[in-house]
């Protein structure tokens, strides 16, 4: 395959590189991915992270895989091994299914099955790019000047090959000169915004004030947000959406403030055979990140060591919640957000 580069990611000299978000702001380490176990590991533990980003990096590793020899057999099990590495984000499902099909498309001759995989990686790689600019495009529209904007997690070039999603829409209104701040949430447990869009938006220029996650209510109730910006990690043919533990609360708040509540996401985090967020599957992470934190700074556990904990890491937001729905596709109501999931069968 050839160079592929971004944010987080690198397939450089026939080697998949992974920036450790773990780690960020603090340090900027990269790790090689020699087997898929390796893979597996970055994915669980947040290494790897961002819907999009999680089905771009396990795609380039099945394209690296293939173009090493690897025949249908071995491809399709270690597309096995991948889906199952994390249930909610649905861009991973997408992005292996698109890929399985062409393995089982090439099955019978598998003299070109290397070439054909690995073309396949690339064009996601490359997809992601465009959905993220037209998504950015699309969402800064929406963006008045000088407009507080509120966010959660993170959304932005660290979660996705392009600019983002949610802060790439932010990211894009600030390039336009639109004069904008932003209200970051820490998102806790894991503390993405604090660690990661921060660092972002450091990097970027834009003006923006971190908060605690339960500080967002008041700002709203004192008038200063104007705007809500968030991911989703997968969208139900409904509009019902399950993104970062903590979104649910958000969309509560801004429907009550009257404050517009936007979702920002590419069209393969739609889920054609989800019908509504009922049937999304939530993971129940380690109760390790509620109990204390742990980073490049060391752990702290500030809880009793066998504390019982709840630890979703996700949400669902009901459709009813969200002001529209923004894909690469345009700003859509619900009504066009189940026909692009049939449009995706």
């Amino acid at each position: 395959m050839k160079d592929l580069i971004a944010t987080s990611l690198r397939y450089e000299n026939g080697q998949l590189h992974v920036l450790d978000q773990r780690r960020l702001p603090a340090e900027e380490s990269w790790h090689v991915c020699g087997h898929v176990d390796d893979l597996v590991e970055l994915i669980q533990g947040l290494a790897i992270r961002g819907a999009p980003l999680i089905g771009i990096a396990a795609a380039l590793w099945i394209g690296h895989i293939a173009e090493q020899g690897a025949d249908s057999r071995q491809l399709t099990q270690l597309i096995g091994t991948l889906r199952a590495a994390r249930p909610t984000a649905v861009n991973l499902m997408n992005y292996l299914d698109r890929l399985q099909h062409r393995v089982n498309q090439n099955s019978i001759d598998e003299s070109r099955l290397g070439t054909t995989i690995s073309d396949e990686a690339v064009a996601i790689f490359e997809e992601d790019v465009k959905l993220c600019s037209a998504m950015s495009e699309h969402g800064a529209a929406l963006v008045r000047p000088n407009a507080r904007i509120l966010t959660h997690c993170n959304t932005g070039s660290l979660a996705t090959a392009g600019v983002g999603t949610a802060l790439g829409v932010i990211t894009t209104a600030h390039h336009e000169g639109k004069n904008i701040s932003v209200w970051v949430d820490e998102t806790r447990p894991l503390l993405q915004g604090g660690r990661l869009t921060s660092w972002e938006l450091e990097k970027a220029g834009v003006p923006y004030q971190l908060i605690c996650d339960s500080a967002a209510g008041s700002l709203m109730a004192a008038g200063e947000v104007d705007i809500v910006f968030v991911g989703a990690d997968r969208i139900a043919t409904n509009g019902d959406f399950a993104n970062k533990v903590g979104t649910y609360a958000l969309a509560v708040m801004a429907k009550h403030h009257a404050v517009p509540f936007y979702v920002v996401a590419p069209v393969t985090t739609v889920d054609p055979h989800c019908s509504s967020g009922e049937n999304i599957p939530i993971e129940q992470r380690d109760a390790r990140e509620v109990r204390g934190v742990g980073g490049s700074f060391g752990e702290c556990c500030w809880a009793p060591v066998n504390a019982p904990v709840y630890n979703p890491a996700f949400d669902v937001t009901p459709a009813a919640l969200v002001t529209g729905w923004v894909l690469d596709t345009g700003v859509l109501d619900q009504n066009d957000v189940k026909a692009n999931a049939l449009g995706c069968v």
